[in-house]
């Protein structure tokens, strides 16, 4: 994704469609409401943020919440998001869900950086207050966006997260439902994750502070972190062409008709977290492993100031090994098959 800063002219120009870049220019909008030919309304509430309204009689019950680039870095869920941002504008996708559209954290994507001082998708279900800095504040804003956009108890409420791991995947896409306390994903849920090219879902058993948490445990909506294919050299695979039309289908409100049938969904659960205690942590995997990596009883995955991480799990694979966290967070994941 090409960061230099747009002209004045092309913002103007292209209107609240171009969110994108009044986001990375750091602009306002010169109107902050927009009415396309077909009568929704697009309008901007802040630095990265985008509500739209269905046309009058067309509005289906649905609030949808669709948020990209929590981490600066990771450009293919932004372009994702900035396309159906796009499309909206152009009127070439008629909504029929009332829609929130969220760049999450503007400084962090103009620098290409996954954080500028905290990790944003720790910070939320209040967890900000004990932290300081702009994404505190940031996740702050965002958690009173999304309450007023949540506000009516009678209608359903959907939470696409998009992220990128920024490494390759056995399973190139793939989903993690947050944990909520006495509710089970239901079918329909991972049904609507198979027509989104989304090959495997990690079911978590535990609370944490992402945004997607954040929206399942508070706002009772049906969140899911969405872990995108990467793209190399630019070229995209078709799992995430598969994405934009599914995208496409929640907003307008349509059902898929696949051409071949959907994918079979892989489910997982997480066995252990690799912590990183200290600054003497050192990962002990290829630094390129891919995502869902299987891993062989007895390998030696981390050691830290003579803490040793051994795989002895039946099935256990690898995610998100990463050695360049802060202390006390975690440095990869150890998921294993649910048995079903």
């Amino acid at each position: 994704m090409d960061r230099t800063a747009t002209t004045t002219t092309e913002v103007r120009t292209q209107g609240l469609g171009n969110l994108l870049q009044l986001t990375l220019a750091g602009r306002e909008p010169d109107e902050c409401v927009q009415l396309t030919a077909d009568g929704v309304m697009l309008r901007w509430l802040g630095e990265g943020a985008l509500e739209v309204t269905p046309a009058a009689g067309q509005d289906t019950g649905l609030d949808l919440l669709l948020s990209a680039g929590v981490h600066g870095c990771e450009t293919v869920p932004i372009e994702v998001l900035d396309r159906l941002v796009q499309a909206i504008g152009r009127g070439d996708i008629r909504p029929r869900v009332r829609l929130l559209l969220l760049f999450c954290n503007p400084p962090a994507m103009r620098q290409g950086v996954r954080r500028v001082a905290h990790d944003l998708n720790r910070l939320f279900c209040g967890k900000h207050a004990q932290a300081r800095g702009d994404e505190a504040r940031r996740a702050a804003w965002l958690e009173a966006l999304v309450a007023t956009f949540f506000c009516d108890p009678d209608r359903r409420r959907w939470h696409f997260d998009l992220h990128s791991a920024m490494r390759g995947s056995v399973l190139p896409q793939f989903a993690i439902c947050p944990w909520v306390a006495d509710r089970e994903v239901s079918p329909l849920s991972l049904m609507r994750l198979r027509h989104a090219g989304v090959d495997a879902v990690l079911l978590q058993e535990k609370p944490s502070g992402t945004f997607s948490a954040h929206t399942a445990t508070r706002h009772a909506a049906d969140a899911f972190t969405l872990e995108l294919a990467e793209a190399p050299d630019g070229v995209w695979p078709g799992c995430l062409f598969e994405l934009l039309q599914a995208a496409k289908h929640w907003i307008e409100a349509t059902e898929p008709v696949p051409a071949t049938p959907p994918r079979p969904l892989l489910k997982f659960r997480l066995a252990r977290e690799i912590i990183k205690g200290s600054e003497r942590f050192a990962l002990r995997l290829p630094s390129e492993i891919d995502n869902f990596t299987p891993l062989p009883p007895g390998t030696l995955l981390a050691e830290d100031d003579g803490v040793r991480w051994v795989a002895h799990e039946r099935g256990a694979r690898i995610l998100f090994p990463m050695a360049d966290v802060a202390i006390g967070e975690r440095a990869g994941l150890i998921v294993v098959p649910v048995s079903e």
